[in-house]
């Protein structure tokens, strides 16, 4: 067909789909009903299921093992070594596991990480406090802004390593065709990198391997990882057995948690200052924490010193203060990090959202307003305020027992404004009872949609900050399965509210922005509660102290 010399594009009034409020997923019936299939429903003929010892330590790698107990297990098949461990390969998933048990395996532990999160936590608070190794922003004179202020206020937030801790634990099948293919079927967030990883590990082309992209039950940016792990140990089995069958390599809970790629843990040390006239005059971080990109292939983004996922939400702050200093010093730890769901926004929003209400409060003025003077009339984040605010009758007088606190966060293009209401009960117990979202995401596609990805952003942000965490002793994971790592609860989701911004704006981000403001609207809601900042994330830690 000819290419047409020019194109109308049809009118907003005559689209039937792009915005139709009617229309639903269509995969949300088979979620519900349980008919969607997933990489843990993959059944091929002759398959074998894989179980793996993952080394305890970070970093340490088989020495030895004693494969004999395992290999006597009925339905037991053969135990493998590969670069990430050992593997257990059984006719079934229960024989794989009791395999497992079984065998026995000594780790040369030389060269891995055996620092605990005390001492991690321990040095980056005095990191901190020094100057910061890398400026990922500087305006004006923040020395002379201190020097001159009427009000300096100073506080330091610590962010635990979190897990994305996903319904499906993580999965993947490899089988080798007769016509010499590699087929992998998984949740592959990374197809192309997947692609060139197993092909050399098998000795083929790209093109010879086969992708089977599976709806996946929860990833949050867990599959998507630059060394191929579940991907590169379907593989790798399939290969230590000669492709004699199809492998499905099956992570339990435990593995899923104790096997790395976290939120990395990160230290702020904040510092802000007011004129006599109640005006933010200075502000400065400094963020101490592992790089997501040093030393993989996007380590180009990593410009003098500064990884963007380390700084962003605080580096770029829509804030009018004319004296800025944000700063990173990058930590060389051996725990496996990776991104998580609104990246590096999941701690620089906390930071920068409550520390404007703790100014706000200095400056003697409402939360909003105190936002609203340092902001732009016209801008996205004031716009969102201003619908939030009216949505949630932040003028109207709060019933009795209940608190409000505000948020707003850009991540991804699209800018989120929550309003976090909170009642306090006679034990102290807390509950978020509503949240009311402000959303400017573009022009919004599927409404629908959008509406259930920030319902499940504030479902899943508020289960980070009210309880989870991710610690180690002497190097070992303590978690291993949510009756210690408590992702949110049903009884704790609040009623959610979610306003769109009509837009004819391009289409911006809406799986993780939903995210980040939960936390901060939150925590602001329950520093009027309780009249105590909470620094220390989750809340349940803070809490104690």
């Amino acid at each position: 067909m000819p290419v047409p010399a020019s194109i109308v594009l049809k009118q907003p009034a005559d689209w039937k789909l792009i915005g139709n409020e009617s229309l639903k997923r269509f995969d949300s019936a088979r979620k519900a009903n349980g008919t969607e299939q997933y990489t843990l429903d993959v059944k091929l003929p002759g398959m074998l299921t894989a179980v793996m010892i993952h080394p305890p330590l970070f970093g340490a790698k088989v020495k030895s093992f004693d494969a004999a107990a395992g290999r006597a297990i009925k339905g037991v098949v053969d135990v493998v070594e590969t670069p990430r461990g050992v593997a257990v390969v059984a006719e079934h998933m229960w024989a794989a596991i009791k395999g497992r048990e079984a065998v026995t395996v000594e780790w040369d532990d030389s060269a891995a990480e055996k620092r605990g999160t005390a001492e991690l936590f321990a040095s980056y608070k005095e990191t901190a406090t020094k100057v910061p190794a890398a400026m990922a922003r500087k305006d004006g004179d923040v020395d002379a802004g201190f020097a001159s202020a009427a009000k300096v206020v100073e506080s330091t937030y610590e962010f635990p390593y979190l897990s994305h801790a996903p319904m499906e634990p993580l999965n993947a099948v490899a089988r080798m065709n007769d016509d010499g293919t590699l087929e992998i079927w998984g949740g592959h967030q990374f197809p192309d990198v997947y692609q060139g990883l197993a092909g050399q590990i098998v000795g083929i082309t790209p093109d010879k391997v086969k992708l089977r992209v599976m709806k996946t039950g929860g990833s949050f940016g867990r599959r998507a990882v630059f060394d191929g792990d579940i991907v590169v140990e379907a593989v790798y089995v399939a290969k230590a057995i000669g492709y004699k069958a199809p492998v499905k390599v099956q992570w339990t809970r435990e593995d899923d948690m104790r096997a790395g790629r976290y939120r990395p843990l990160f230290v702020h040390h904040v510092k802000a200052a007011l004129d006599d006239k109640g005006q933010l005059i200075a502000m400065s971080d400094h963020i101490v924490g592992q790089s997501i990109m040093a030393k993989t292939m996007f380590e180009s983004m990593v410009q003098n010193g500064v990884d963007p996922t380390s700084v962003e939400g605080m580096h770029n702050m829509p804030y009018k203060i004319p004296n800025q200093a944000i700063g990173l010093t990058t930590t060389e730890v051996g725990v496996p990090i990776l991104w998580w769901r609104s990246v590096g926004n999941t701690h620089t929003a906390f930071v920068a959202e409550t520390f404007m209400d703790e100014m706000a409060e200095a400056a003697g003025q409402d939360p909003i307003a105190f936002r609203l003077s340092l902001l732009e009339p016209q801008s996205r984040h004031a716009v969102v305020l201003k619908l939030v605010a009216e949505k949630a009758g932040w003028a109207e007088p709060v019933r009795e027992g209940l608190f409000r606190g505000v948020a707003v966060a850009e991540s991804f293009g699209t800018v989120v404004a929550q309003i976090a209401e909170v009642s306090v009960d006679a034990t102290g117990g807390f509950k978020v009872e509503r949240v009311v979202a402000a959303v400017d995401c573009g022009l919004a596609i599927n409404p629908d949609q959008v509406r259930a990805q920030v319902e499940g952003g504030i479902g899943f942000g508020l289960g980070a900050i009210m309880g989870e965490e991710i610690t180690l002793t002497d190097g070992q994971v303590d978690q291993g399965n949510f009756d210690v790592y408590t992702p949110l609860r049903i009884d704790a989701m609040p009623k959610v509210e979610v306003h769109i911004l009509a837009s004819a704006n391009p289409p911006s981000g809406i799986g993780e922005p939903g995210v980040p403001p939960v936390g901060p609207a939150v925590a602001n809601a329950l520093y009027k509660a309780r009249g105590k900042r909470l620094r220390v994330m989750p809340f349940s830690k803070s809490m104690e102290s």
